[in-house]
Order: C-alpha cells, then structure tokens, then sequence
C-alpha cells in the first residue's frame, strides 16, 4: 500500500478535501494485456472520489489536470490507470 498511501497524502496536502477515498482496485485488473510491463507492486489502478473547495470554478477536465499533475510521479511510476470523481461540497451535496 505505498503507493495508495502516496496518492492519499498527496491529495490532502494539494487539495485539503472534506471528503477523500481511494480505493486500489488493480486486482480487477490483473492479467489483462495491459498489465504486462508494469511493476508487479498490485498498485496500478486507482479509483478516487475526493471533494474540495479547491475544485471550486474548475471544470471537470481542469480538476483532472490539477490531480494529474500532483500524482505526476505515479502515473510516471506504474500507476496504469486513475479514475477520478472530483467535485465541490456543493455539487456532492445533491
């Protein structure tokens, strides 16, 4: 779990979240033709849902960026896949 832990302290220190989950689910994925090449850590696909101000007045693809771009060292490193749910408190309260 070092990178999920990686990922996770990354996030709330970039983003301050109310709201932070990030589930590893790269067992869904092994075998796959994907998978071949990359590290064998069972650390490759990650699904995050985080909540934050700092999402305020972004779009869905500017908050993907900013994410990428704080997890610019895994998604280099063996991190294979990401998905992301990012939104303000105010759009996770419908």
């Amino acid at each position: 779990m070092q990178i999920e832990n990686r990922i996770r302290q990354k996030l709330l220190d970039a983003f301050s979240p109310i709201t932070l989950e990030v589930r590893n689910e790269s067992h869904k994925h092994a075998g796959h033709a994907g998978m071949k090449g990359l590290p064998a850590t069972g650390e490759t696909h990650f699904d995050i849902v985080i909540i934050s101000d700092a999402f305020k007045d972004c779009s869905r693809v500017a908050r993907h960026r900013m994410i990428n771009s704080v997890l610019a060292d895994e998604l280099a490193g063996g991190v294979h896949a990401l998905s992301i749910r990012a939104k303000t408190p105010d759009e996770s309260a419908g």
